[in-house]
């Protein structure tokens, strides 16, 4: 297992990048990250949060240069933190800090945050194009990959529903508009990566970002943020601006597709990751979830409703 970066390694680091270096500036921890440290630093005139890495070490398939490129166009959409500095060879993606509430699963639950976050996301996928593609079916073998090599723990039934995400994928490819269809995505919106300042909504964390289909950054926020079938509804609505039911059923889809997938993350962290956390409970909560989706007999008919016109 990697070591987690300290304290004083991170200032060394901070010494390097120029708007940083011979300025007093005091850190602090933010909370959230589960593949770096998040620091919000402090200086005399400004605040900055740097998104610091292991540079020697990366099964997860995160590509840093992608990241910042993408957290680049982010920010010219209006939705995410400018980019101030990139250093790679010393794993800091420098940022400005976003005032503003970091929102948690149950502020879904509150008049108007569904619409807000809404519109954030359709303002993220109507700029300026990422570098990339993101596939969570292409992601997913690229996984179960490294759980085999690395001989880490998965599911012991995994790959008794790999017919069923099958479909999944039979049916979602099949109803694919083209590849003009994919948008730039942050494809890791759990709460924690919306920021809400008065009636904006922010969106943070480019790891994982990559032009996808817009239904799997729909579903992917049911998934994470603990959304129920119809909010997953009045999200799609208020993205659409009008109710298409093909398009809650796809993104439905989409987002079981999203827990089966990222299971294979959490098994990973599980058996690679330093920081004092339950990746396995977390990978499990998303399993037992998708597993539930698999088995339930509505599953076939979701699956036809995704292909049915309105």
């Amino acid at each position: 297992m990697s070591s987690p970066l300290t304290d004083d390694h991170l200032d060394g680091l901070f010494e390097q990048i120029p708007l940083l270096a011979g300025r007093a500036r005091t850190l602090e921890e933010l909370s959230g990250g589960l593949t770096n440290r998040n620091v919000k630093i402090t200086t005399a005139d400004a605040v900055y949060v740097a998104r610091c890495v292991d540079t020697e070490r990366n099964l997860l398939g995160i590509d840093r240069d992608h990241e910042h490129a993408n957290s680049v166009a982010a920010h010219r959409a209006g939705v995410g933190a400018p980019v101030l500095d990139y250093r790679p060879d010393l794993g800091v993606l420098l940022l400005g800090y976003l005032e503003g509430k970091t929102l948690e699963n149950n502020d879904f639950q509150r008049d108007g945050v569904i619409a807000r976050a809404a519109a954030a996301v359709r303002t993220l996928h109507r700029g300026p194009r990422f570098v990339n593609r993101f596939d969570m079916f292409e992601r997913q073998p690229a996984y179960l990959q490294t759980c085999r090599s690395r001989g880490f723990a998965i599911p012991a039934d995994y790959h008794d529903h790999a017919e069923a995400f099958a479909a999944a994928r039979r049916v979602l490819t099949a109803t694919d508009d083209a590849e003009g269809s994919l948008v730039p995505c942050n494809n890791d919106l759990l709460a924690g990566n919306f920021i809400e300042h008065g009636d904006r909504m922010y969106l943070i964390d480019y790891e994982y970002s990559g032009n996808n289909d817009p239904c799997f950054e729909l579903g992917n926020i049911w998934s994470e943020c603990g959304l129920s079938l119809d909010q997953l509804d009045e999200l799609v609505t208020s993205y659409h601006g009008r109710r298409l039911r093909h398009k809650t059923a796809r993104a439905h889809l989409q987002g079981i597709v999203a827990k089966y997938g990222w299971t294979l993350w959490g098994c990973i962290q599980n058996g690679s990751s330093a920081l004092e956390f339950d990746f396995w409970a977390w990978a499990m909560e998303r399993y037992e979830a998708a597993v539930a989706e698999f088995r339930h007999p509505g599953y076939p008919r979701l699956l036809d409703d995704v292909a049915a016109p309105d």
